[in-house]
């Protein structure tokens, strides 16, 4: 099937670089946040994520969850939003059928509010792990509850609930995922370390070039392409230390094996810049 897929950035934080590659500056770097749209020929509009919207200033204007907007400070717009962006691309906010959530961090689920008629398909173990989280827990996991629809649990898909299958060969080392449309067009699979339950996805689009979406596996290109690690503070807020070193050694590997294959970290500005350069075609 013949999918288009196009890639946005709905807002962007700042942070050391040193923090998320060991080899990086202790000077402040740009982190954008992106999602993408991808329109399926039958199932219409599809996002991955949503980056930011305007509700996280407000979500993170008490303690303890200021905290997380001081840690890592936001620039964002209203015209940075997904909902803006798609609407400028033609795309209304009632025609997007489904979101795909990589995890739960606030830069992932920003606009979720923002599409009434999405159907929300994650990870069960992902959304276990923050459903009953308030205050300092919320904190400590990069969750904003007051982002989720209050309608989410009713319009959730579960991606262990859909069928398991055999990858291909050129995805190798991840050898199953999960086929969410039951069409062989969007693979997911798990990437664990940085959060419980994260959701990478596989896609091809109809010019025959294929995209690897790895949320926050990893932060920089460099990271999956030379196997750098980030600095152990960073482990602090992974919710599996040895899951996230293991994940990023696959992406490795699979990079090494398919060096064509458009691997995308959500906060790459590398990654972005040759994105914005490649995309020739509207939606």
């Amino acid at each position: 099937m013949s999918l288009k897929i196009k890639f946005f950035s709905a807002g962007y934080c700042t942070h050391p670089e040193a923090v998320v590659i060991r080899d990086g500056k202790w000077q402040s770097a740009n982190f954008p946040s992106l999602f993408a749209a991808i329109v399926h020929p039958t199932l219409g509009v599809i996002l991955f994520d949503t980056g930011y919207s305007s509700r996280f200033f407000q979500e993170t204007r008490a303690l303890p969850l200021r905290l997380y907007a001081l840690a890592t400070p936001v620039y964002f717009q209203p015209a940075d939003s997904a909902v803006s962006q798609l609407q400028q691309a033609g795309i209304s906010p009632d025609s997007v059928n489904y979101i795909i959530i990589s995890h739960f961090h606030a830069d992932h689920v920003g606009g979720l509010q923002d599409f009434p008629n999405a159907r929300f398909i994650c990870f069960n173990s992902a959304y276990q792990a923050v459903k009953n989280r308030q205050g300092w827990s919320a904190l400590k996991a990069g969750f904003l509850p007051g982002l989720l629809p209050t309608d989410f649990e009713r319009r959730r898909i579960s991606v262990e609930d859909l069928q398991t299958v055999l990858l291909p060969t050129q995805y190798h080392p991840f050898d199953t995922g999960c086929d969410l449309f039951g069409d062989g067009t969007l693979l997911a699979v798990e990437l664990p370390g940085h959060a419980t339950g994260q959701l990478g996805l596989f896609v091809v689009d109809a010019d025959e070039r294929s995209y690897f979406l790895i949320a926050d596996a990893c932060w920089l290109s460099r990271a999956y392409q030379d196997f750098i690690k980030p600095h152990p503070i960073a482990s602090l807020i992974f919710a599996n230390d040895r899951e996230y070193v293991d994940t990023l050694a696959k992406i490795h590997q699979l990079h090494q094996l398919n060096p064509d294959l458009k691997i995308v970290p959500t906060h790459c500005a590398k990654t972005w810049e040759g994105l914005k350069r490649s995309m020739t075609s509207s939606l």
